[in-house]
């Protein structure tokens, strides 16, 4: 072969050499960014529900509540995935509630959204109007509701609120806070569910609608 021609082809197969990896790394370059860090949430203290609610013609309430189940919660952590979303306590996915819930709730009168109505009883949630109400929880899964089965109480408490305005008190109406402890099974339920709170008064309207997701 001519030595010219050998010259030539050695230095042009070097520049290919030479140009491989600046390709490579081009090419590299241009991949598709990777996706963002997977949302992480903690559960830590329970899960927590809050709502309003209130009686037709009547007063408006406060409902303050969570969701425990000994330490279960606070080791508990949901990562949204491209998949949806995985729950995992340690290092072991689970797809299902322990056997057994606690839901604890308050409920207190509070001013109505449209405005604050005249002092009197209709403007209080009194013991009478508590008892009246029935309340009905439930399992939500996508637009479905089912019964939540079988429910037990636990704790049940009604205590005077003291008024700020002490020297008033005793011409004040009474009002008072409302404090419950249920038990709930639910080991066949995936933590994709939502528990429902529903409150209907004693003609069948709907008071209050509360839930507690993950």
């Amino acid at each position: 072969m001519d030595a010219n021609l050998l010259r030539i082809s050695s230095v042009a197969l070097v520049g290919v050499l030479l140009c491989f990896p600046a390709a490579a790394q081009s090419k590299k370059k241009s991949k598709p960014p990777k996706p963002a860090q997977s949302n992480v949430q903690n559960y830590y203290g329970g899960v927590f529900l809050m709502g309003d609610g209130g009686i037709p013609d009547g007063p408006c309430f406060r409902i303050n509540g969570r969701v425990t189940s000994g330490g279960f919660f606070n080791d508990l952590k949901s990562y949204d995935t491209m998949d949806g979303t995985v729950f995992r306590l340690g290092t072991n996915e689970i797809a299902l509630f322990p056997d057994k819930l606690l839901l604890s709730m308050t409920i207190r009168d509070q001013p109505c959204s449209t405005g604050l109505q005249p002092v009197g009883t209709g403007a209080y949630l009194t013991q009478e109007a508590m008892s009246s109400m029935k309340l009905s929880l439930y399992w939500k899964h996508g637009v479905d509701l089912r019964s939540a089965g079988k429910i037990t109480l636990v704790h049940f408490s009604v205590d005077p609120i003291q008024p700020y305005a002490t020297s008033l008190a005793a011409e004040l109406p009474k009002r008072y806070l409302w404090s419950y402890e249920l038990n709930l099974a639910a080991g066949d339920v995936p933590l994709t569910d939502s528990l429902v709170l529903i409150f209907r008064t004693a003609d069948g309207h709907i008071a209050a609608r509360v839930a507690a997701r993950l």
